[in-house]
């Protein structure tokens, strides 16, 4: 007994051992992960994970760190575990988790913990956007295919991102080493710092081996995002906070971000200045000039962010100086991540975000800069597959004319880390087609005219039904248009269509409605002219005064048509004999006849037949018992006229 305490005594003392010494391996990664050194705090993490440790705020942070080096597929499967441990996370771990389940294509459970966490955020810029477009997904996939994509042929193993043209080189940021044995790491990802790289653009269109950019504008911390003037002569960058020799650093002591700018005097890029709005304590980034040089475009964390990083701009002044910066609003901005804008020479902006509705992590976003306001925009689209993927998409760049760009992405099957796309945008051809017909008998209606107008109904072109009744048009991609059909005899119809942004043929049928009555042998006078039916009593046959108003109406057409000849038929209810009532029917036939001649009506123009019970227009039949349970209304129904055109000479 007391060998069997020692026993249970001992294996508790390891066991508690143990759990203190994971305790405090977890205790040394969270310093690490505080310090931003990710890969060492998730290799720690992951280390204690596999030995059967469960800690919730562990895999928070193991997550965490995998999300924010934009592995999403990892941070996936950490989320997953935190969430089963405990499924009630704060609303950004179910922003964070729906965003990784997309990256693994996921898209339902992405969708489920999307509500999640727009029940816990309802007030947050990106769950108004959730609850606003659950069909994202579709609308997104409708968009797909307006771009080919390709290796750019610059990759590396490394991160390759951001990219810019000077004169005809194509400089871009890379992690890549070229010079000496060592080389500094950036701990967050275990990579270099990113220099500035040049490669050529050749005849053939394909890029040279890169180069490093300039000697005075790298340095041993991070360069990235550059931006040319026009005229070549000034550079904006993104850099470390570090110039002159000399780092700066954040209360934390952290060096962040800033923007500086260069100019190219004899050759060479001098005068490397940061740009005043910058600031120790926040990350400012990722230039980006309008199409006449007088706005810079950026992205920053800066008081008065909306979110995680947020899209602003300021005035560049003739004289050099800078506005205050600007930030562009709820419209571009979410609680989330907005950043690398760009903006093309038609007023473009595109950006990237992984705030909005999306395929997963970033995905880039276009609008129009509005014509009133640059603070003011059209509405924003995503760019859809191929150029957008469940990873991390960003970094656009595009020559409007030849709609020829790069974008960088770390999506499955690339060379490195991050890599540089080319692209080029899909000629789209649209064509519009519809069938005309009659809204009442399906008839194709050939010969009609067909009018096409814009959205503000701006006639541009007009054209006619063929004889299968098809009208075609071609149109351009994207817009919305209104099509109008007229033809004589028929009310006119228009309707609108929204054509989609890729290569297709859209339809948009049109039924046409008569006008009113255009006689055609077959037709029924009295239906034709919304006459009312001629009823008769009971075993009478004589004409009542309310069948002598709507005969005055029979014979008014009769005159206004006089190459019409007609037949009136008469009908009966089921009570009476067959044969009585075949009779019967004939004597009202005759006497309607015989009113529409005293007044007026030739002879020949007319015939009248009698067709008893034969035709009934209802189910009140009487035969064999003679007998119906129909009421006196439903009968009524039956005692009855028409007017049935047989020539029109």
């Amino acid at each position: 007994m007391k060998m069997r305490k020692i026993i249970l005594t001992t294996v508790l003392l390891l066991f508690v051992q143990q759990n203190f010494a994971q305790k405090a391996t977890v205790a040394a990664a969270d310093k690490q992960y505080d310090r931003y050194a990710y890969i060492e705090a998730i290799a720690t993490y992951e280390r204690v994970a596999s030995k059967g440790y469960k800690d919730e705020k562990m895999f928070q942070k193991l997550g965490n760190a995998y999300y924010f080096n934009a592995n999403l597929e990892k941070a996936a499967y950490w989320y997953g575990e935190l969430f089963a441990m405990n499924g009630d996370q704060p609303a950004e771990y179910c922003y964070r988790y729906s965003q990784a389940l997309k990256s693994i294509g996921d898209y339902i459970k992405a969708d489920k913990i999307s509500s999640l966490f727009a029940k816990k955020a309802s007030s947050d810029q990106r769950a108004i956007l959730y609850s606003n477009d659950k069909k994202y997904l579709e609308e997104i996939q409708s968009n797909a295919g307006r771009f080919l994509i390709e290796d750019a042929g610059i990759n590396s193993e490394y991160s390759d991102y951001g990219t810019a043209f000077s004169s005809d080189n194509l400089v871009f940021a890379s992690a890549r080493d070229t010079i000496g044995v060592s080389k500094k790491v950036f701990k967050w990802t275990n990579q270099s710092f990113t220099n500035l790289y040049s490669a050529q653009v050749q005849a053939d269109g394909k890029l040279a081996e890169p180069t490093r950019f300039s000697k005075k504008i790298n340095s041993k911390f991070h360069e990235s995002t550059p931006v040319f003037t026009k005229d070549g002569t000034t550079m904006y960058f993104t850099r470390n906070n570090y110039l002159d020799g000399k780092r700066g650093k954040d209360s934390e002591r952290i060096t962040l971000l800033k923007i500086y700018k260069a100019t190219k005097v004899d050759g060479e890029w001098k005068n490397i200045i940061e740009l005043p709005f910058n600031s120790d304590s926040y990350s400012v980034a990722h230039p980006a000039l309008n199409p006449d040089n007088s706005e810079l475009y950026f992205a920053s964390n800066m008081p008065g962010t909306l979110g995680q990083s947020d899209i602003f701009k300021v005035t560049i002044n003739s004289d050099g100086t800078y506005s205050t910066p600007i930030n562009l609003g709820n419209t571009i901005n979410t609680e989330g991540r907005e950043t690398f804008p760009f903006i093309a020479e038609d007023n473009e902006l595109f950006f990237a975000s992984d705030g909005r509705p999306g395929l997963g992590g970033l995905d880039i976003y276009r609008t129009k800069i509005g014509a009133s306001t640059s603070t003011s925009f059209e509405e924003i689209t995503n760019m859809s597959m191929p150029i957008n993927s469940p990873q991390d998409d960003f970094a656009l760049f595009m020559d409007s004319k030849s709609r020829i760009g790069f974008f960088t992405s770390n999506r499955t099957g690339g060379k490195g880390y991050d890599d540089i796309y080319k692209f080029s945008e899909v000629p789209c051809k649209q064509s519009l087609s519809g069938l005309i017909t009659d809204a009442e008998s399906n008839d194709i209606l050939a010969d009609a005219i067909v009018n096409l107008y814009d959205k503000n109904h701006k006639l541009l072109f007009n054209s006619k039904s063929d004889v299968n009744g098809i009208y075609n048009f071609a149109i351009d991609c994207g817009k919305t248009y209104i099509v109008e059909a007229k033809k004589e005899h028929y009310e006119s119809n228009e309707d609108f269509v929204v054509i989609p942004k890729v290569t297709g043929d859209s339809k948009l049928p049109l039924k046409l409605t008569k006008d009113g009555c255009h006689l055609v042998v077959g037709a029924d006078i009295a239906k034709c002219f919304g006459i009312k039916l001629i009823y008769f009593d009971l075993d009478k046959s004589f004409i009542r005064k309310d069948a002598a108003l709507e005969l005055e109406k029979i014979l008014d057409v009769l005159k206004q048509y006089p190459t019409v000849k007609m037949d009136i038929r008469s009908h009966t209810d089921c009570r009476q004999t067959a044969k009585y009532n075949e009779a019967l029917s004939d004597r009202r036939a005759k006497s309607t006849m015989a009113w529409l001649i005293k007044n007026g009506v030739e002879a020949n123009r007319l015939t009248a037949k009698g067709y008893g019970e034969t035709q009934l227009v209802n189910d009140c039949g009487c035969e064999p018992t003679n007998e119906s349970s129909c009421t006196e209304e439903q009968h009524q129904m039956n005692r009855r006229s028409e007017f049935i055109v047989t020539a029109i000479d």
